[in-house]
């Protein structure tokens, strides 16, 4: 599906997070996003709220790429993330690779890391293909 049908990102939530895509095919994903302001908590880190989205963004995206040819789009059926350090300024880094590709749903783990590379997060999400 990846092949006959182009992604877009004008005017989506995609868009609306500034997300930049670094790197995308089948076997990984790595997108950037700065730390803005009206992204963070009272407290000025990164809201978690953000970095589940970057990583469900660019998991999704990932899963998009590795669709089977007949199927009809993907979407989020689980989501678990795990928080390990705040990320305050600068620019976030998210990488996301498939732990599993099948037929019914993919699995894909994004780790993402702060300016200085510490891991911030870790999410694993389940993608379900969607059928025509």
């Amino acid at each position: 599906m990846a092949d006959q049908q182009a992604f877009h990102f004008e005017g989506t939530f995609f868009e609306t997070l500034s997300i930049r895509i670094v790197e995308a095919t089948r076997e990984r994903v790595v997108a950037d996003m700065d730390v803005r302001p009206e992204l963070t908590t009272v407290g000025g880190r990164l809201h978690g709220g953000a970095i589940m989205s970057l990583a469900d963004s660019i998991g999704a995206y990932g899963a998009f790429l590795a669709l089977p040819k007949d199927a009809a789009g993907t979407t989020t059926i689980e989501s678990k993330t795990n928080f390990f350090a705040g990320a305050a300024e600068g620019t976030v880094r998210a990488e996301s690779v498939p732990l599993h590709v099948g037929g019914r749903t993919s699995v894909w783990q994004t780790r993402i890391t702060n300016q200085a590379g510490r891991l911030v997060s870790q999410t694993v999400q389940t993608q379900m293909v969607l059928t025509k």
